[in-house]
């Protein structure tokens, strides 16, 4: 018996096995101790010594001096001679092909293509099949799915000679390292790295026609798996010992960084550099040279260009203006669409209702037309299934509603009218990926890390709808266009994607702060393993660590509520959130782009809490959680430049100090707190004229805006007390003495900034979402009301 291996390992024997060559010598006998390491069994003698050498590969002791590093390299001259291929590819210009159109069955079918292609196509090529779930609205199984794949990449990537093997024949599961957020990276026989390259970006123009793709590989050293790169004349190779001497030359930091004159410091810097991270970091930069045009010696730029007719007198489409291949009649608008749109648009609808829509397979017996979309797993699947996995959840998000008779949005129409005419798009990105990446050392790492970030994802947006969403009825659709009709029940919520650490979500603008907030915590603490998920009837493993005991942050928030204390951010890993609310006509296109602005302004101010240049801040004060930054588009219907420009122009004044009208952004701990101050102004019943009145007085002056505010609650007939504490107190104390500055705070804690200190206020802000969050009151009052109704009747 031998010890079971880990399955990249596995993978890198199975390259070593292989060799250089297209050619597999003992190809049986391959596949015979492949299959031996799987079920942990006796291996053939043959390959005994290459098994030893990659077990030794993980084990090996960093060398301190180079040479201890060459003696490494004539040990073992496999360690030194062998290569293997690493290949990194995948997706580029997301956004560009998934809101290229403005109708959300479009959007949501790129987004499913998209997911199609990168979770289900390119690990096939490997040979993997998905595990069918029959609770999963999708066909019995993927056999005939992957059958296709596999046909399809040896019709178009076959055996060069009789002597030697398919692409398909030297990929293997084991290989894959992750393939998640339209990325995937993987070890390949050192032969087959151009191919598999070419067969990653000719998948995608294949399948979407239009969007963009690219894949890079290279071949590499098996100590080099381990070590980093290393040059060809061991000799010439910079190392550790040479590093502690020169780690201060400006051309050296250039490369690894600034560190401090510690020797720990110093050589674990350098260790994290010279790892399989710098591996991937050379596929990197060759990834963004090849998607700016670079060529090199055996790929051209463009592999595989669509080609589409470009007659001057064939029909166009509505959105690219491309050639129209099909009038669809049976769907709301009649389109014409090109045969990009077309796929779209029939991954759309499927993914929508689970089957092939009718449209489809009429327009296929009609022409010969023979691209099928395959299997699509949406993401309102996938979230039902949360559900049923996790009981809570599903009776806390249906209550007394049957699940199947819930069906997707087929609109924005249909979100809006169940939303009151206004909806949210959340953006949100992970924060410090990258540095943390770069701290990676082994590809067994690499493939926890990518995992952990997905489930983390995936499951913190699952949670954050399930605790604030309920099925809602549709009112108000004109059933004529329509295939829902009123009454009937929606998701109130389209998952547009999730990616890695990347999410596009549009929900109901009622809801959308605490839905954001619940999924920055929610993020923080499934990696934190505080937040238990069931996948698949058992807990869900979270491999990594992610939690720093120095991260603390409690001091860094504007907000002091007396009933709340903020908690430690002691998560190394975090995410930033950009919300937009929107009346559900506003241009999807045009939302998205405010709505990543957003979401990058969140991120800069995440960045400004970790204080890094700022000696003075104690880890009390620096944070490294969650925030959020919002916008609403009510009172102010149109941006026509970027948001920043707008606060800075129309938001900041200066009356002998300097003011801004808004607090934006938050951290996750402030967004809970102007949460809980507007639900204390709607305690109050504060009159809404007097709260447009204040607004208005803020920009003139802040001794104005005091005198009016504090008349008005003075005038109060209830929630006086409220008021004080949810917001006067928890926002408004004055930094120099007792009293307060309601409804202003000041700002000083920035001092490397230009303009470092400034009064600014939430009133503005909790003044735009008051209608929202009272609907959102209103609302839960009907709904426990009718829930003590039904209670009682049973």
């Amino acid at each position: 018996m031998t010890e079971k291996m880990h399955p990249i390992s596995i993978g890198i024997a199975w390259c070593l096995a292989w060799g250089e060559t297209r050619k597999a010598e003992n190809w049986e006998l391959l596949q015979q101790t492949r299959q031996a390491l799987i079920e942990d069994r006796e291996l053939p003698q043959n390959f005994k010594s290459i098994i030893e050498e990659v077990k030794k590969l993980d084990n090996l002791e960093f060398p301190q001096t180079l040479d201890k590093l060459k003696n490494l390299t004539e040990t073992c001259s496999q360690r030194w001679e062998s290569k293997i291929g690493l290949v990194y590819g995948g997706v580029t210009k997301v956004k560009q092909y998934v809101f290229e159109a403005a109708t959300l069955p479009d959007i949501r079918g790129a987004s499913s293509l998209l997911d199609r292609i990168n979770l289900i196509d390119l690990p096939t090529f490997f040979g993997v099949i998905p595990k069918h779930n029959p609770e999963l609205n999708t066909q019995k199984n993927y056999n005939a799915q992957c059958s296709s794949v596999r046909k399809w990449l040896n019709d178009n990537f076959p055996q060069h000679s009789e002597n030697e093997k398919k692409l398909s024949d030297a990929l293997i599961e084991e290989l894959i390292i992750y393939s998640t957020g339209g990325n995937i990276l993987a070890f390949c026989p050192a032969a087959f790295v151009d191919d598999l390259a070419n067969a990653i970006e000719k998948r995608y123009t294949h399948e979407t026609l239009t969007a963009n793709s690219c894949a890079v590989g290279d071949r590499f050293k098996l100590l080099e798996i381990q070590f980093g790169l290393l040059r060809d004349n061991i000799e010439d190779t910079f190392w550790l010992d040479k590093y502690k001497k020169d780690y201060k030359n400006p051309i050296v930091e250039g490369c690894f960084g600034k560190v401090e004159s510690d020797s720990q410091v110093i050589e674990n810097n350098f260790r994290d550099h010279k790892s399989f991270n710098e591996l991937t970091t050379k596929l990197a930069i060759a990834f963004n040279q090849r998607r700016s045009g670079n060529e090199t010696p055996n790929r051209p730029s463009r592999r595989y260009p669509p080609m589409l007719e470009t007659h001057p007198y064939l029909r166009r489409d509505e959105v690219e203006k491309r050639s129209a291949i099909a009038h669809i009649t049976q769907v709301t608008g009649q389109p014409y669409l090109s045969e990009a749109s077309l796929r779209k648009r029939c991954i759309g609808d499927r993914a929508k209702k689970g089957e092939l829509p009718s449209w489809y397979r009429d327009l296929c017996q009609n022409t010969n037309l023979d691209w099928q979309p395959g299997i699509i797993e949406s993401w309102t699947n996938k979230f039902e299934l949360f559900l049923k996995q996790n009981p809570d959840k599903h009776q806390k998000y249906c209550r007394n509603y049957n699940l199947e008779n819930i069906e997707t949005s087929p609109s924005l129409t249909h979100l809006g009218k169940v939303s009151n005419g206004f909806i949210a798009y959340i953006y949100a990105d992970g924060n410090n990926m990258g540095g943390y990446i770069q701290k990676i050392r082994t590809p067994q790492e690499y493939q926890n890390f990518s995992a952990d970030v997905e489930n983390a994802t995936k499951y913190s947006v699952f949670h954050a709808l399930a605790n604030h969403l309920h099925p809602r009825q549709l009112q108000g659709i004109d059933e004529s266009t329509s295939r829902l009709n009123n009454g009937d029940f929606i998701h109130p919520f389209e998952i547009i994607t999730i990616g890695e650490d990347d999410i596009i979500l549009i929900v109901p603008a009622d809801k959308a702060l605490e839905i954001a907030k619940d999924i920055g915590e929610n993020f923080e603490n499934i990696l934190l393993d505080n937040l238990k998920i069931q996948e698949h009837g058992k807990q869900l493993e979270i491999k990594g660590n992610y939690f720093d005991e120095y991260y603390d942050g409690r001091k860094a928030h504007r907000c002091h509520q007396n009933n709340k204390s903020p908690e430690k951010s002691n998560c190394k890993l975090s995410i930033s959130s950009g919300v937009l609310i929107a009346a559900y006509n506003t241009p999807i296109y045009y939302a998205e782009n405010l709505t990543k602005q957003l979401m990058k302004s969140a991120k800069d101010y995440a960045k400004k809490l970790h204080f890094k240049n700022d000696d003075k801040k104690t880890n009390e004060d620096k944070y490294y959680g969650g925030t959020v930054d919002f916008f609403t588009m009510k009172s102010v219907t149109m941006v026509s430049s970027s948001i920043k420009d707008f606060r800075d122009n129309a938001l900041t004044k200066n009356q002998g100090a300097e003011i801004k009208l808004y607090a934006a952004p938050y951290t996750l701990h402030e967004l809970d707190g102007l949460i809980a101050s507007i639900k204390a102004l709607i305690a109050a019943d504060f009159p809404k004229s007097q709260l447009y009145q204040i607004r208005d007085f803020l920009a003139k002056g802040r001794r104005t805006a005091i005198l009016n505010y504090c008349y008005f609650r003075s005038r109060l007939k209830q929630g006086q007390t409220q008021l004080r504490e949810d917001f006067e107190k928890a926002w408004c104390d004055a930094k120099t003495n007792g009293g307060n500055i309601a409804p202003w705070m000041y700002e000083n804690r920035f001092p490397e900034e230009k303009h470092n200190k400034y009064y600014e206020t939430i009133w503005r802000e909790m003044v735009d979402l008051y209608e929202f969050l009272k609907e959102d009151e209103e609302n839960n009052e009907s709904e426990q009301t009718a829930t003590n109704i039904s209670n009682t009747s049973k």
